[in-house]
This record gives C-alpha cells, structure tokens and sequence, in this order.
C-alpha cells in the first residue's frame, strides 16, 4: 500500500497551479488548498506536473543480455527520467516470441516496482520473418500483449506482413515495423548523403525507409488493421504518414528524441555513442520531424533505449554496435528540442509522452492526471539547466549521446501509481526489495 500523498502548487501540464491529493495509488482530489492528516506533502511550486511519461519502444535487453541491461536497472533508468511505464522490445534470448516469455518479462518487472513493464512480442518467430510467432498466445496471456514487432528487424515479406496485420485485428492488436529494407541497406554505416560521401562510409538512404512505410500503409488500408511506425527519421517518411492519415489508415508513428535533436554531422567525430539505426538524418530532416511531430502528423515520442556494454561502443566505427540510451534524457531533449522552440506545449508533450503512447499500445490506467485514475506522476523543474552527466544515468550502459551536452530542466519527482521512485531528484532505492514505502 503507497503511502498518502499531497502534492502542492504543481502546474498540471503547465496550467494553474493547484494541489493533488494521492491515496491508496490514486488521485483522490484535485484542488486548491487541500490537506490530508497525516500525508506526506510534496513542495511542487514551480513544477510541472505531468501524466507520468511512457514509452513504446525500449529494449531491457532481459532475458539473455543482462551486461547490457536488466529489467530492474532498465525501469530505474525509466523512473529518473520520469516514465511510471515502458514497453519491452522482443529481442532477448530467447526472443520474446512465446506466452512463456513475455510472462516471464511481466513478472521481472513487477519485481523491479519501478515501472509498468509492458512486453512487445515479435511478429515472426525468432524475429527470423519467416513464420508468425505465437500472437494469439501472447496476446491471451498474464501479459495481455498488444503490440508486435520484429524490431531490429524489418518484416520485410509482404505476405507475412499482411498475415500480421490481418492476424491482430482480432484482439485489437498493432503491428510495429522497423521500417528498413534490408537490401537498400546492405553494409550501410550512417544516412546517406554529403557527409556519407565525405567519411567514405556506406550510405544508409532514405528510401529505405520510405519504401517500407509506402508498402505498409496501403497493406494496413487493404486489410483495415493498425499499423505503427517506429523510430521514423526523414522527411519523407512525415510525408507518407501525412498521406496516409488523410486517406483514413489507421497508422501511427513515432520519432525518438535524437532524431528531433542530432544530425549526421556529429559522424564527422567516429564517436560511435552517435551510431543508430536508423541512423542521424540531415538537419533538413531534424526540422521535418519537428514539423511532424508538433502538427500531429507523428503522433508520439519513444526513446528506443538501446543500451551496450562500452567495448560494444569503445571501437572503431564500422565494428561499434548501433543504439543509444535515451531513458533518462528524453524528457529533457524533447523540452530542448520542441519546447524551448515554440513547437509544443506542456498538454501536448503530456499527450505526445504519455497519452498516446499508452492509447497505442492500449494500456490502461496511464496518460492522465485525473480523480479516480492511478497515481502515475512525473514532476518536472522547467527552470533547471545543467550538463548531462554520467551521473544521470542509472541503467548498466554508458552510451549516451548527450554526455557532456548542456540540456534544460530536471525530473524532480516520479511516482507510479502512487509509490514515490524519485524524490528531490534522487532515485529512491530498494523498491525491488520490498521497500516500497522507503522516504
């Protein structure tokens, strides 16, 4: 049982300020002047106070790749950046393509208590797009799966994509695609273009992408299923979903804060803490998904965490391992990015961050801060400023982009579903132990 709560003075997404009263994990009152006998009170003076966030695409690398990751270091990192839930990409070992599996990653992450762990399971088995993977079971589990991806994998086959597609509208599932032809992109190492041709490095081109997300939207629109896009990165791309959404598809897309943020320019460095895939676009393509993203077109933020161990990072650059973590970062990136620019306000970084992705991934009880619903909270100093720091990340890997780099504002509280896991800006420690109450 969480403790009772009274935060005061917090601009729920940046409105008037005003109190929030938690008891038994929920929002109990919400008003001016409120007091409870007893309660733990939060000074939010000068806080924004937001749904807590949560993010459609991390990989917790558990079962399998625990020097990377672990579902508890993993949802650590998630509650210092101010999620209260994150969804498990698949590509564990084994891959998260059984009942058994995704269960298992459930459970791991009950334990844990920092955050909801909502397991993705992969489209085909073993992630090999040569079969579909058991759907139906996932999505009849403990776990309640609802989304499904090959992710680090394109489903490149068109007719087992339409299988998908087709197989998860019974459950009301979605089907999330890395869009990359495999072909287009054969030993392909940053975004094609002048910089590609300056470094000697093979080009990764933008048609690799487009090309996937054309084919997709029109398979979604001939078999009437959802279909989201993930980590989408040109400019093109906008314009296809653009297209797409006013033809009526049911699509959806996501942009990760790098990509609203870094360009292929930092390539020049053979820092390998800025190899991705999909890889850092052109700065034509950073305004491009700006655009997208604060006019709708792209519908929400995900971080696509990718951590690794330094010697997977700590290598010349043809050799390094693609991914960047981004857990504890987003937030600030995206304030930097799309607040600080005039692009989006608060409601729309709490739609972008929280809402919609817990609408897409259709878990419940998230995306709002509203009486009766479940105490997910994020509060946020706006006024902060400092530099990103090795001592902001609270996951098992290092390769963050934004080490060294001046960033706004400062997750100053999380609490999920009514259990504080940041307090003052300090992780709380031992929730995986039973201390679930610990000040």
């Amino acid at each position: 049982m969480s403790e009772t709560l009274v935060i005061t003075g917090a601009a729920v997404n940046g409105a008037d300020a005003t109190d929030i009263v938690v008891e038994d994990g929920v929002v109990a009152e919400i008003g001016a002047g409120l007091s409870r006998s007893g309660a733990r009170v939060i000074d939010a003076a000068g806080l924004v106070a937001l749904p807590g966030l949560v993010d459609l695409h991390t990989h917790l690398r558990e079962p399998g790749y625990e020097a990377s990751e672990t579902v508890l270091t993993g949802t650590r990192a998630a509650a210092a950046g101010g999620f209260a839930a994150v969804f498990a990409m698949p590509n564990t070992s084994p891959v998260a393509d059984t009942a058994g599996v995704v269960e298992q990653e459930l459970a791991l992450g009950e334990a844990a208590g920092y955050a909801t762990v909502q397991p993705i399971g992969a489209v085909t088995v073993g992630q090999k797009g040569e079969r579909l993977a058991e759907l139906g079971a996932m999505a009849s589990s403990r776990a309640k799966v609802r989304v499904f991806s090959d992710d680090g994998f394109c489903v490149w086959d068109p007719l087992i994509m339409r299988r998908a597609l087709e197989y998860v509208k019974a459950f009301d599932g979605v089907i999330a695609q890395h869009a990359q032809d495999p072909r287009l992109t054969e030993g392909a190492q940053m975004n094609e273009g002048s910089v590609s041709a300056e470094l000697g490095l093979a080009g990764w081109p933008a048609v690799a992408e487009e090309s996937i997300i054309a084919r997709d939207v029109l398979l979604a629109e001939h078999v009437g299923s959802r279909l989201h896009v993930c980590h989408l990165s040109t400019a093109g791309s906008v314009d296809l979903i653009r297209w797409a959404k006013k033809r009526g598809v049911a699509v959806t897309a996501e942009v990760t804060p790098h990509h609203l943020l870094l360009t292929d320019e930092l390539v020049r460095g053979y820092d390998a803490r800025y190899k991705v895939n999909p890889p850092l676009r052109r700065e034509e393509d950073v305004l491009a998904v700006r655009e997208g993203l604060a006019d709708g077109t792209i519908d929400i933020v995900a971080t696509d965490h990718a951590p690794h161990p330094s010697e997977h990072k700590a290598c010349e650059w043809q050799a390094a391992a693609n991914g960047m973590v981004g857990l504890e970062s987003a937030l600030r990136v995206v304030h930097q990015s799309m607040v600080q620019t005039g692009l989006l306000g608060w409601a729309d970084v709490a739609r972008v961050m929280s809402a919609a992705p817990a609408g897409i991934g259709r878990l419940d009880g998230f995306g709002e801060i509203a009486v009766g619903r479940p105490a997910h909270i994020t509060l946020y100093d706006a006024s902060a400023e400092g530099v990103f720091t090795e001592a902001d990340l609270h996951g098992r890997s290092r390769n963050s982009p934004y080490l060294g780099r001046d960033l706004p504002g400062r997750v100053q509280w999380t609490l999920h579903g009514g259990v504080v896991t940041v307090a003052d800006g300090v992780l709380v420690e031992g929730l995986d132990d039973g201390g679930r109450d610990r000040k």
